[in-house]
């Protein structure tokens, strides 16, 4: 019995023994050591050894000027602007420029400078210039600026087309004798009845009573104020329009 265990036993530590082996092992293998480099992770092979003569030396990295050349010209320019000692200033040199009045000057006539346009965006008080953040709309880069709207050349287009409309109408009624244009002496004529009119309605309005407490004395100044309304009206009319038309019966 004991023998026949102590086989069992040494089966089973046998099977102990064996491991697994993976059947991509060799193919693993093959893909690192075509993938390897001689200093893939350390670097070259071979690196040249500084010598023990080029250590660092001290202020060796710092940037060196240029000596300074000598120029004749700029001395003698120094020496010519330096007075001497035996120059005198003149005296008795006064300017008669009066400073407060004309500071005071360029600064009533001189422009306002725009503010410059700034954002706070912190309890801190930090600041940035708006014009550079980009937050900003600038129409300068939209892609139809400086291109005439739809709505504007479809109004200027009906105004263009009601404009001939209307010179076709009027040449039509000049051409049947149904309309008679104005000249210029009796447009100025007409203006100068139409303001003498409201001068003397205008008189009249001036010399009503203070107190209005009648009703015909009422109707009295509501007649004067609409007389005055249609004369503003007419000679705003004619002073707007140079061709004036009128109705040929």
């Amino acid at each position: 019995m004991r023998a026949e265990e102590g086989k069992e036993d040494e089966a089973r530590k046998g099977e102990a023994r064996k491991r697994y082996i993976s059947t991509f092992k060799p193919h693993v293998k093959r893909t690192i050591e075509q993938s390897k480099a001689p200093w893939k992770t350390i670097g070259p092979a071979r690196v040249q050894v500084p010598s023990p003569k080029d250590f660092l030396k001290k202020h060796s990295k710092e940037p060196k000027l240029p000596k300074r050349k000598k120029d004749k010209d700029s001395l003698k320019t120094i020496e010519a602007s330096v007075p001497k000692i035996t120059d005198h200033p003149i005296m008795g040199v006064q300017c008669t420029k009066n400073f407060i009045s004309s500071n005071a000057a360029n600064v009533i006539m001189g422009v306002a400078k725009k503010p410059q346009q700034i954002c706070v965006d912190r309890r801190q008080g930090d600041k940035f210039v708006l014009e550079t953040s980009g937050l900003l709309p600038k129409y300068l880069k939209k892609k139809d600026y400086g291109v005439t709207p739809k709505y504007v050349t479809k109004r200027t287009e009906e105004a263009r087309r009601a404009q001939e409309e209307y010179d076709a109408y009027v040449k039509e009624s000049l051409r049947q004798r149904a309309m008679k244009r104005l000249s210029d002496e009796e447009r100025e004529s007409l203006l100068r009845g139409l303001k003498k009119n409201w001068e003397e309605v205008h008189q009249a309005f001036q010399s009503l009573s203070v107190e209005i407490d009648t009703l015909p004395k009422k109707l009295h100044k509501e007649r004067l104020e609409t007389e005055m309304k249609q004369l503003e009206h007419d000679i705003q009319t004619i002073e707007k329009h140079k061709v004036i038309y009128i109705a040929n019966k």
